[in-house]
């Protein structure tokens, strides 16, 4: 018997509660009910109509509902709670039930105590998708099955009973996954860790400490690669309790990947060098891709030969909403960097480019600092387009910021995306390159930074 089927054997009769029916939890809840687990779904919804379907599936299997302003009052006398990553972890409610014996879990954490197979986990505050997706490629190509999964939209407990012991699972993980994470994976990549996310951590601490999860659990047999130029990733080497490897392509490490000054993109380890792609061969456009190129090759080394490795270099072609070109129209270039979340995405994807842009920019407030955006913005931005909260934060960082000058960078505001794209459009003559990339989340107007993306994506190509 497999640890899935023990575990699925073992939540028979038990009261299960679920907070959210979102992607980690929509297949779940039918697969504990039908497992014959006591399930009660906690959710802010004030009606089971409100689900749609999944709300008369879950009726019919008997599945209580606890719904509305007073949703957390399910959590009361259960015995396990499976908690969605956007529900904070020290949340009181949470933590009483904790308190009073409920176990607090997740579909992550129990994806990891259950997984049969070899596990890498890439967590970070910048670049840890596209990590993620060319660490699946290089074991694609390798001729691996696959699965991609966790914070990349994709829950893998679900499947946990498909997945063989010669598998391998890549597995995207947020702080809050992390956060309450017992179990660390097989290989640990943390890209780097600046400020994010500080509208729900109580502080940069805890954010750090989250991240910092992914790590602690390893054993002597485990592999780790860490940032080298991220002084907090950096840090971390005191807590790496197998192998570390570091990444960074401004200077040689002793183990781990690299750029050479001629571009290279190499591999060391116990002394032996090995040149895997040139930089100019890569695919990806824009020197951060080449930092997720080396922390995929010092992860991946050892299992993926270096040949695989530069032949996904040379053809993956990138992750939706990553600096993703949408169309050229009049002679003006349009890119969709949605997944600018945070001041340091966004100043990667302006670097990537060797001309001055017109950038879109702006969107929910995470309480994050925008100082060090500003220098990028009057370096590489010839025409701002501001919108949401943040918008006059961005303005009043760049405007304080020594160098700036009107006649240099125009600013310009907008109130939708609508109004954005078309600002953007009448700022810009043939040879331009116009891009959305917020440094900032999407909540005051989209749930997510996918459904920004697909908006904007649309408008320009209704042009």
């Amino acid at each position: 018997m497999t640890k899935a089927e023990a575990f699925y054997n073992s939540i028979k009769g038990k009261k299960v509660a679920f907070i959210g029916a979102g992607v980690s939890h929509r297949d779940l809840l039918v697969q504990f009910a039908e497992r014959g687990a006591q399930v009660t779904l906690c959710d802010k919804k004030e009606s089971v109509e409100a689900f749609g379907e999944l709300g008369g599936k879950l009726q019919q299997l008997g599945v209580q509902f606890s719904l509305g302003e007073a949703y957390l009052d399910g959590l009361k006398g259960q015995d396990m709670i499976m908690r969605t990553p956007g529900f904070e972890y020290f949340t009181p409610e949470l933590q009483q039930a904790k308190a009073a014996g409920s176990e607090i879990t997740s579909e992550m954490e129990l994806f990891f105590e259950l997984c049969p197979c070899k596990i890498y986990g890439i967590t970070g505050s910048d670049g840890k998708t596209t990590s993620s997706s060319l660490i699946a490629e290089m074991h694609k190509a390798m001729g691996k099955t696959v699965w991609l999964g966790g914070n990349i939209g994709r829950a893998l407990l679900p499947l946990v009973h498909e997945i063989r012991p010669e598998d391998i699972a890549v597995v995207e993980l947020s702080s809050f996954q992390l956060i309450s994470m017992h179990t660390s994976p097989d290989v640990a990549v943390i890209t780097n860790i600046t400020p994010n996310h500080l509208d729900h951590h109580k502080d940069m601490q805890e954010y750090i400490d989250a991240k910092r999860n992914i790590l602690l659990y390893q054993s002597e047999d485990s592999k780790t690669v860490l940032g080298y130029q991220n002084d907090i990733t950096r840090g971390l080497e005191k807590d790496v309790k197998g192998k570390r490897y570091w990444f960074t392509r401004f200077e040689k490490v002793d183990c781990g990947a690299y750029l050479e000054d001629n571009g290279d993109l190499c591999f060391i380890e116990d002394g032996v060098l090995t040149r895997v792609v040139n930089k100019d061969e890569v695919k990806l456009r824009g020197l951060h891709n080449v930092e997720n190129l080396l922390d995929a090759i010092a992860a991946t080394a050892g299992d993926v030969s270096f040949d695989k490795m530069a032949l996904v270099a040379k053809t993956f072609s990138g992750v939706e909403h990553r600096i993703e070109p949408v169309r050229c129209l009049d002679g003006v270039q349009w890119y969709n960097d949605s997944i600018g979340t945070s001041p340091t995405r966004t100043i990667a994807g302006l670097r990537s480019f060797d001309q001055k842009l017109i950038l879109i920019a702006g969107g929910y407030d995470k309480h994050i600092p925008y100082e060090p955006l500003a220098p990028e913005i009057i370096a590489h931005v010839k025409t701002l387009v501001l919108m949401g909260a943040t918008g006059p934060v961005i303005e009043r960082c760049v405007r304080d910021c020594e160098g700036f000058d009107e006649s240099q960078l125009t600013i310009l505001h907008a109130d939708t995306m609508k109004n954005a794209v078309d600002t953007a459009r009448g700022a810009a003559v043939a040879g331009d390159i116009i891009i959305l990339s917020p440094a900032s989340a999407s909540f005051d107007s989209y749930p997510n930074f996918e459904k920004r993306g697909e908006d904007f994506k649309a408008i320009v190509n209704a042009l």
